[in-house]
């Protein structure tokens, strides 16, 4: 069948068509109902499960009740207009419209003697309710977070945005899957080259399907090879409306998935995985202390340990002030391979809590980070000091509210742990130096990675880096060169 073939004025012409590409009688959930409409045989198909029966049987309520004298000539514009009481109800003309429309939830009508098919939409898709996400909460605030419905998701956005220049734009993705993409932007404000751009991309991207979601359509947003190696983020995933909402006013790009409750949020730098919104609901004092106790933890996370290590093995070459380095009883397995051990036991215990039903993932985290770390303590396997800082450093990665960024912290930690066995200090102090000097490199659709410190910005250097209060925040991020540069400033 060539999906672009208009549709026959024979009902069953079409009907037969329909069935071997639908497998009508083959599938248990694809309906086709045959019923009459002003004396004119006609057919409804879609799928059971998706169909809002409530909603449904109003609209046929009506229709059962129209006069074969009302199918004018102009049948299709009678119908339309006047028979179908319903609000989102479009005509479709071809084979693949009809095949897209049923898969996708609403009900497609079928007419003898007419080449035109209406789709109804009076879906409804097994949905739960609003909840506050688990990686992102805050004491005081909204506790409402996306779900897997992407409709709802926006509606969340829309409450918050009420703006008509608010864009939700709608793409397809996926030959079989047909998996509805979201692209959200504020058209007086966000980089229309940008938005050109990522529209380009999500319309040329050829697959299957996306079984993993926005993971997937990162994927195919960052086309080059070296992007594909980066552990570091190029984007911020959220579940909150009300994050993703701040965003948007700022310029940023939001794309969302049907099927998955995080939002992408794009371009984004080094900087914004280090923001929570828990910080924005303090005081301007309590807040910027909270973020600067969130960048020692994520400093701590990343060269605490390694430095740790080269200090000690080295300690013959420190003066007397830094002798107190270095476990008082060394384990039976070398110190560097101590906190690989450690860092692959850490991994592997939160695996398995992910695994593990929430009864009794509690006392499994108990055993696995409490008892087999003082085990191996005293059994000698590892010093006391190694398991401290690998606790360390594992509660400096979840201060962070980006789990990717976490995970990329990770890695990083693991390749300085070597550089400090094999070259002790100063393997540490280049390959850091060497880190930062990469992620320079680093663009994020375009954006420097470690702006705006690299290039310098020292007034938005400031932002990211104090709670600043929300009077003095009107000034959108210049980096990502948006159209209109001000908020508007509170009135007073």
């Amino acid at each position: 069948m060539n999906r672009e073939e208009k549709l026959q004025k024979k009902l069953e012409h079409n009907l037969k068509v329909l069935e071997g590409e639908l497998g009508i009688g083959v599938s248990f959930d694809i309906l086709a109902r045959r019923l009459k409409i002003a004396g004119r045989d006609a057919a409804l198909l879609g799928v059971d499960g998706l169909i809002n029966d409530a909603v449904l049987t109003n609209v046929l309520r009506t229709m059962l009740r129209l006069q074969r004298e009302q199918l004018t000539p102009d049948a299709m514009r009678a119908l339309f207009q006047e028979g179908i009481p319903h609000i989102e109800v479009n005509a479709v003309t071809t084979y693949g419209a009809v095949i897209d429309q049923v898969l996708s939830g609403p009900v497609v009508l079928l007419v003898d003697g007419m080449d035109t098919a209406f789709a109804i939409d009076v879906r409804t898709y097994p949905a739960r309710t609003p909840q506050e996400p688990q990686l992102e909460r805050v004491l005081r605030g909204s506790r409402d977070g996306f779900v897997e419905t992407l409709v709802f998701n926006t509606a969340l956005v829309r409450r918050r945005i009420r703006d008509p220049r608010l864009r939700v734009e709608r793409f397809q993705v996926g030959r079989r899957s047909k998996t509805d993409v979201a692209l959200l932007y504020l058209q007086d404000v966000a980089n229309p080259d940008l938005v050109a751009q990522v529209r380009d991309q999500l319309k040329e991207i050829q697959v299957d399907a996306v079984p993993m979601a926005e993971k997937s359509i990162e994927e195919y947003l960052q086309s080059r090879p070296s992007q594909w190696w980066n552990p570091f983020p190029l984007v911020r995933y959220t579940e909150r409306p009300d994050v993703a909402a701040v965003h948007l006013c700022e310029g940023h790009l939001v794309i969302m998935v049907d099927t998955s409750p995080s939002a992408m949020i794009l371009p984004v730098t080094f900087f914004h995985h280090l923001q929570h919104a828990e910080e924005y609901r303090e005081d301007v004092a309590v807040g910027t202390y909270l973020r600067l106790v969130r960048f020692l933890a994520i400093l701590l996370a990343w060269v605490g340990p390694p430095l740790w290590v080269a200090l000690v093995l080295t300690k013959d070459m420190l003066p007397p002030a830094w002798q107190f380095l270095g476990p008082k009883k060394a384990g039976t397995v070398p110190l560097p391979v101590q906190f690989f051990v450690g860092e692959v036991v850490l991994d592997l215990v939160r695996l398995a809590l992910i695994h593990t039903p929430e009864p009794v993932s509690t006392a499994l985290g108990f055993i696995g980070t409490v008892l087999l770390g003082q085990i191996a303590a005293e059994v000698g396997l590892l010093a006391s000091e190694t398991v401290l800082y690998v606790a360390l450093a594992a509660l400096g990665g979840f201060a962070t509210p980006s789990m990717e960024f976490a995970m990329a912290m990770r890695l990083m930690r693991l390749l300085l742990l070597g550089a400090a066995a094999a070259f002790r200090l100063w393997g540490v102090g280049v390959l850091f130096v060497l880190q930062l000097v990469l992620l320079g490199f680093v663009r994020s659709f375009g954006v420097p990675y470690l702006w705006p410190l690299v290039p310098p910005d020292w007034g938005a250097l400031k932002a990211v880096t104090l709670r600043l209060p929300t009077p003095a925040r009107h000034v959108r991020p210049s980096i990502l060169k948006p159209r209109e540069k001000k908020t508007a400033r509170r009135t007073r």
